[in-house]
């Protein structure tokens, strides 16, 4: 019996990067704004500062005290929407070349998203 192996594909362009003002669409922290703090692009999910806080229990070791923690969880990406920084609203991001580089763009407003 042949073992079956999982075959590695191009990482897609995600609309979201790290560092990225967002809005959180659905769930129970829908209409959150945060800022991206890390992206697991292989699991299509995000850690939102400040959002979908969850508690943690932790055991004791030598060097820290045990408890619980609040901390952030992840969240789906297809969750998460761009937040236009002159206007401020939630955006979908589009793609176009300047100057020979590929930048992110506000389809709303048409703004450069840095």
């Amino acid at each position: 019996m042949a073992t079956k192996h999982k075959v590695k594909r191009f990482a897609p362009k995600l609309h979201v990067r790290r560092g990225d003002q967002v809005v959180v669409l659905a769930g129970d922290d829908k209409g959150k704004t945060g800022q991206v703090l890390q992206i697991f692009p292989d699991k299509n999910r995000a850690i939102v500062e400040g959002v979908n806080i969850v508690k943690k229990h932790v055991k004791a070791t030598q060097n820290d005290e045990g408890g619980i923690r609040e901390m952030e969880a992840t969240i789906h990406l297809s969750n998460l929407a761009v937040v236009d920084p002159k206007t401020g609203e939630a955006t979908r991001v589009g793609r176009r070349e300047e100057n020979g580089k590929s930048v992110r763009y506000s389809k709303k407003t048409g703004n450069i998203i840095k």
